[in-house]
């Protein structure tokens, strides 16, 4: 699997592209802006894009889905609980501050365990919440894509609506560094650089540790 990290929007999220050298088949993990961007590069590599996976719903990491599954006709797929909460009026209201546009409904609703296959290739659901109800991480072994769930020497915040700080601990503590020390970390924004491992985010990441800001 080829794997092409994009920094996209006016937010600096880490978008990656993921195509099946085999087929060309892609895969987008939120694609938060710039699409004509992302659109190049996928043209730049031969690839379809076929799916669109978002991590968690927040607009800065779903501004481009419609856009895309425009271009494209690329499904977009999301958590149930992300799909159910970010489509509330209240909560679309509280995030429009941000200017950015709200994703068109998922094509493809996904829970825990699931798998999601493009080509020939697979990436596994592991549901994170803490940072939104219906956030995920995407293990493609030895690949981790985190979202706003875990960065590099940080993890996301828990203090806008639908996060909870105690939840977010209990997937990262639970979930996440379950798995082995040699899985690479790719973030949803690289506020303390653009990869790790989780052995590397388990040795040094003072959040990990220490769940006193858990609240």
């Amino acid at each position: 699997m080829l794997i092409k990290s994009l920094i996209v929007g006016n937010m600096s999220v880490c978008c990656y592209l993921l195509v099946c050298k085999e087929t060309k088949e892609a895969a987008v993990i939120d694609p938060g802006g710039d699409a004509i961007m992302i659109l190049a590069e996928l043209k730049k590599l031969g690839a379809t894009l076929k799916l669109i996976i978002n991590t968690h719903g927040h607009p800065d990491h779903v501004a481009e889905n419609g856009s895309l599954k425009k271009s494209t006709g690329a499904a977009i797929v999301m958590h149930a609980d992300d799909a159910a909460f970010f489509g509330k009026p209240e909560v679309i209201q509280y995030f429009s501050a941000l200017g950015l546009p709200f994703s068109p409904p998922p094509d493809r609703l996904v829970k825990d365990g699931d798998v999601i296959t493009f080509g020939k290739q697979s990436l596994k659901v592991i549901h994170t919440p803490g940072h939104t109800p219906g956030g995920i991480c995407l293990y493609s072994k030895p690949n981790l894509f985190t979202g706003d769930t875990l960065f590099v020497g940080g993890v996301g915040r828990s203090d806008f609506p639908g996060g909870d700080g105690r939840q977010l601990f209990k997937s990262l503590t639970e979930k996440v560094l379950t798995l082995p020390n040699e899985t690479k970390v790719w973030p949803g924004h690289g506020y303390g650089g653009q990869s790790s491992t989780i052995g590397e985010e388990r040795r040094s990441n003072p959040f990990l540790s220490d769940g006193s800001w858990a609240r």
